[in-house]
């Protein structure tokens, strides 16, 4: 356990080519992404690697927290230096990581990114564990990952439809419940197996890609579809950090209520959204998911070359003007 709790690690690692959508740079979830593998990395050189934990103990990795920072353009060629250091302290019920991620640029050392990770490790009763838990593992496994906030809610849900129903809906009683006149989105989706880990539940890789789909989702339904304004004015969005954490757990197949809601603009560079999802169990909406994002546009001011722009007035008031969900 010294090895996993309080040796620092070193990995190298390269970005997914999934992730480069813009010129030749690597977008905000698969920062995430990285650190994630860096911190599995570091729980293989402790010896104990995920699939060895799950197959001889009955312990599920999950990772429950994370929060990244964008320090510096991340390329699809990079090679990543990813220095992984435990920060759990004494007491805590799960573990938790610094991940903090360096390129070579112009043959300097560079940071690009930086990440905190906590990590739960769920017993799972779909199998029967060959070996007791290592010693000193017994405070960070649980039964269950959180106990999610539960709401009663008023409205009655339409039928979902056939497993074909595409990427879900925005038309639902409840959504408007949940979103009422605030400057909010909301979103309706069943969770698919491919965003799932050990046969049962949504993964922090599969929350990541939700909230991506929920900010396209959101900007097409303001008037500010990718594509159009690529097109039209040469922006796309750029992320300079992103949180997500799970507080209960959502199971495969189970319909997800997103709610993604604008908080703050940032003058004319720079606007957050809170991203909060609810999955609905016996009459009460349960709050599994909770994150917040901040976001951006670039312009490319020659080529391979970006730079932040400046949100005209027509975007802000896009942002600004909440739209009522449909019922």
């Amino acid at each position: 356990m010294t090895a996993l709790l309080e040796n620092p690690t070193t990995g190298r690692l390269r970005p997914g080519f999934e992730g480069n959508n813009i010129s030749f740079a690597i977008g905000f979830k698969h920062i995430s992404y990285l650190a994630e593998a860096a911190v599995l990395h570091h729980f293989r050189e402790a010896g104990l690697s995920a699939g060895e934990l799950y197959r001889r103990h009955g312990l599920g990795f999950d990772v429950v927290d994370v929060h990244s920072r964008l320090g510096a353009l991340l390329a699809v060629d990079d090679e990543v230096e990813a220095q992984v250091t435990p920060t759990t302290k004494d007491g805590e019920d799960r573990l938790r990581f610094k991940v903090e991620m360096f390129v070579e640029r112009d043959g300097k050392r560079v940071k690009c990114a930086g990440s905190t990770v906590r990590v739960a490790l769920r017993i799972d009763d779909h199998i029967k564990a060959e070996e007791p838990w290592p010693a000193g593992l017994e405070r960070f496994a649980t039964a269950r990952l959180g106990t999610g906030e539960r709401r009663d809610v008023a409205a009655t849900p339409l039928p979902y439809g056939e497993f074909t129903a595409g990427r879900g809906t925005t038309a639902d009683p409840v959504l408007a419940e949940l979103v009422g006149d605030t400057n909010a989105f909301g979103w309706r989706w069943r969770m698919p197996y491919f965003y799932c880990h050990f046969n049962e539940r949504v993964q922090m890789s599969g929350f990541l890609r939700i909230m991506e789909e929920a900010e396209d989702l959101f900007l097409a339904d303001r008037g500010l579809a990718i594509k159009q304004v690529l097109d039209g004015r040469g922006w796309i969005p750029v992320v300079t950090q992103s949180r997500i954490e799970l507080l209960d757990e959502t199971v495969m197949e189970e319909e997800l209520y997103t709610v993604y809601t604008v908080e703050n603009i940032f003058k004319s560079l720079l606007y957050t959204h809170r991203m909060d999802c609810y999955v609905l169990r016996d009459g009460q909406l349960v709050k599994t998911a909770t994150g917040t994002i901040t976001h951006g546009y670039l312009t490319e001011t020659a080529p391979n070359q970006w730079e932040m722009a400046d949100m005209d007035e027509a975007t802000l008031a896009a942002l600004s003007t909440p739209r009522k969900a449909a019922a």
